[in-house]
């Protein structure tokens, strides 16, 4: 049977600041609806987690109402950046806002596997850090990838891999750091993902490379305008579906919530301030 996975990203949640709550409770009905297997947010829950414990608790209330099954990914607002090179000089991850994460939302990072697949949610701000869990993350994702037998791979992270090439070296914001990459690609010990899911860039995209199915989700809140992030795809609110078929095969799709409306956070300047 078919595994459906609702891939939400970049909620944005809040009670002191719900700009973004309204969108969510429209696309949570819409899921209720639908009743996918499983519903996964690839980061970026919480509005400011990184600084704020209780957007944190707020984005889980929020997700528990939902009544499905759901698994989580942080992002780099809900337990600080890249400690490498942090984006517009965020907060970065550290064992302090890592830890108020995972008591809100469990382990950071994860498998699970259903027919014909191995799900791999990893934790994209570890990747290249100095805590202690970052090697810990590495020895889960080699043995992820180690003992696949005959599944196919789904690797779910908050940033995408790169733009267009594994071997790009810029350094965005936008996507893994070139360091971490070149790790991430050794852990896996030449497995080739058949699908890479993300989210993080507030757009969505569908694209192969190196024999991979790179896929972004986008945000459930708001859309960042083409003066802050050029336009890598499409630039509207909305979840992917991914439908995963025991033989190894899957599609995925942007899905859009009739009534929801495509935010930009240029009209919410009380989120982050004027950007």
């Amino acid at each position: 049977m078919t595994f459906r996975i609702a891939q939400i990203s970049d909620t944005h949640l809040s009670d002191d600041k719900p700009f973004f709550v309204d969108n969510f409770v429209r696309i949570g009905e819409a899921l209720r609806a639908d009743r996918p297997d499983l519903v996964l947010n690839s980061g970026d829950i919480a509005l400011d987690g990184a600084s704020s414990e209780s957007d944190l608790a707020a984005a889980r209330a929020l997700h528990d109402g939902l009544d499905l099954p759901v698994r989580f990914l942080p992002g780099n607002h809900d337990l600080g950046d890249c400690q490498d090179a942090s984006a517009h000089g965020e907060e970065t991850i550290s064992a302090v806002r890592r830890e108020r994460y995972l008591r809100h939302f469990g382990a950071d990072w994860w498998s699970l596997d259903v027919p014909g697949w191995r799900l791999l949610g990893i934790n994209a701000q570890l990747l290249g850090s100095d805590l202690s869990a970052a090697p810990e993350q590495d020895a889960a994702i080699a043995d992820a990838a180690a003992g696949l037998g005959s599944r196919r791979l789904a690797l779910f992270l908050h940033r995408p891999m790169f733009d267009r090439d594994l071997g790009e070296t810029e350094i965005t914001g936008r996507f893994v750091h070139p360091a971490p990459r070149r790790r991430l690609v050794a852990l896996l010990g030449g497995v080739v993902p058949a699908l890479v899911a993300c989210g993080h860039v507030h757009q969505h995209r569908s694209t192969q490379a190196v024999g991979t199915h790179h896929v972004w989700g986008t945000s459930t809140a708001y859309v960042i305008p083409d003066r802050l992030q050029p336009c890598y795809g499409t630039k509207e609110v909305g979840y992917v579906e991914h439908r995963l078929a025991p033989d190894g095969t899957h599609d995925s799709r942007l899905v859009r919530v009739p009534g929801v409306p495509t935010l930009n956070i240029d009209d919410f300047p009380g989120a982050y301030g004027r950007l």
